[in-house]
């Protein structure tokens, strides 16, 4: 019987590769990314491009299995298609911005890469969360590797400097968090997360990280010392003021509004009656606990977004104490979160007139469904990380052994629809590349955590791995 698994497991995974071969991109001849999807039954729309999102679980299982050369010339051409130059026009992409995605096109017998940065996108969408990505698969690419000298070649260091630069520039906020618009990140539609979201505060503190790390010194001072002093902002100010557990709760529960001065305890004027206690306090386990959605004047979005909470965990944005407890409410709220599908992107899914109002009737984005409460495979990888960082194997274990049993045989499917994930997207893509990804990736990563897991968490590099040894006082940085 258990010969006979093994051989069911082996056949899915070896099908799950043949058809990542399916998606690889080629551009003069070279591998330079992966296809969002090879569905050969619907209209490619924007699925024939690369988007650099979907890239990264593609790009890590490649580095795992010794395919650097995809991964590095992803690096250079998208490096290459990053904007350099100042806009003065406020429908072009700003200075340093990562494209969402790119695509191959071919003029008078010549082949071209062109890029979207939001452009063409549905509702003209800007992608924050993709110089940070980009970042994080480039630090991926040099643990990897070990080669350092891909970093430290001046154009690289450029378009590091310009990504970190544009996400610290003066702005017309107070607090160490990214104020986005809605839409800027993997929910890339009206959800109600404007303002400053989780996910891009994940993705931020894990951006600052690659460039303390990869950053050298001569001419980069006065930016790293603005890295230093934004990371240790940004890492206190989400550990309190989106954390939420029972305790937190009950001190948000006897808040007073309308506070005044340094000594205001109520910071953000949260309004106590626009928190559904009855619920939290059913649902949250006495052990448990998670990142709110999104922290802002009069608000506290306390839906549970499962990207943002796993990359806090995976980049140590959470504390120990936070990520442990990350961990026990997905295993405790197993049902609400991951179900018959791993896992709900977000939850609860707004429903009845907070939906109309919220996402505008978006007909895609309906309860339960795409962003609204859908479950979505590509993030298996990041539960699998998350899971190691904790010792919480029992997890992901028993998530891929739910994925694994229907995601083959349904075709790669891009999302999942319903509470818990029984009902293909009513219109998910199949043959959805970073679906296929997700699952090779979270069965590589617990096949051998200790020699993959760097590939994504924040380790200390050794003394002989950094070459740079800086010695500055912290000041705030303006650009």
């Amino acid at each position: 019987m258990q010969t006979q698994q093994m051989v069911t497991e082996n056949n899915i995974e070896v099908a799950a590769w043949s058809a990542l071969e399916k998606s690889i991109l080629y551009y003069k001849g070279r591998p330079v990314g992966t296809l969002a999807a090879v569905d050969e039954t619907v209209d490619a729309l924007n699925y024939d491009q690369c988007f650099i999102r979907d890239f990264v679980s593609s790009a890590l299982l490649f580095l795992i299995k010794g395919r650097t050369d995809i991964v590095r010339n992803f690096l250079e051409v998208t490096l290459n298609l990053q904007t350099k130059k100042d806009q003065f026009n406020a429908y072009k992409a700003g200075r340093g911005l990562i494209p969402a995605s790119f695509k191959v096109i071919f003029k008078d017998g010549k082949e071209y890469l062109e890029a979207d940065f939001g452009e063409h996108a549905i509702a003209r969408v800007t992608p924050v969360d993709s110089g940070f990505w980009w970042l994080i698969l480039l630090r991926a690419y040099v643990v990897a590797t070990k080669d350092y000298s891909l970093a430290y070649e001046p154009d690289f260091q450029e378009g590091i400097r310009l990504i970190l630069e544009l996400s610290l520039a003066m702005r017309f906020d107070m607090y160490p968090t990214l104020l986005v618009p809605d839409g800027a990140c993997m929910i890339d539609r009206r959800m109600g997360i404007y303002g400053h979201p989780l996910e891009i505060q994940s993705l931020f503190y894990a951006g600052l990280r690659v460039g303390q790390e990869l950053l050298i010194c001569e001419g980069n001072e006065k930016l790293i010392s603005a890295i230093d002093h934004r990371l240790a902002m940004l890492r206190a100010h989400i550990r309190k003021h989106y954390w939420i557990d029972l305790h937190r709760l009950n001190t948000i529960y006897h808040y007073k509004g309308e506070e005044y001065g340094k000594e205001a305890v109520n910071q953000f004027n949260i309004y106590i009656d626009s928190i559904p206690y009855s619920q939290l306090e059913k649902w949250l386990p006495k052990q448990g606990g998670y990142f709110a959605g999104n922290v802002g004047p009069s608000r506290l979005d306390t839906r549970f977004f499962a990207l943002g909470n796993l990359m806090a965990v995976i980049s140590d944005l959470a504390s120990e104490e936070q990520s442990q407890a990350i961990m026990t409410l997905i295993e405790k709220r197993w049902t609400d979160l991951v179900a018959d599908m791993p896992m709900k992107i977000t939850f609860p899914a707004l429903e009845d007139e907070e939906y109309r109002i919220v996402t505008g009737c978006d007909p895609k984005n309906i309860p339960w469904s795409y962003h609204n409460g859908g479950s979505w495979p590509v993030l298996m990888w990041m539960l699998a990380g998350a899971c190691l960082k904790t010792n919480s194997m029992c997890i992901v274990e028993r998530a891929i052994t739910v994925a694994q049993a229907r995601l083959c045989e349904d075709e790669w499917p891009e999302y999942y629809d319903g509470k818990t994930g029984r009902l293909i997207g009513k219109q998910a893509r199949k043959y959805q590349t970073w679906s296929i990804t997700g699952f090779l990736l979270a069965k590589e990563l617990m096949r051998n955590p200790e020699q993959h897991l760097p590939l994504i968490s924040f380790e200390p590099f050794s003394p002989k791995q950094v070459s740079r040894v800086c010695e500055f006082e912290i000041n705030s940085f303006d650009v």
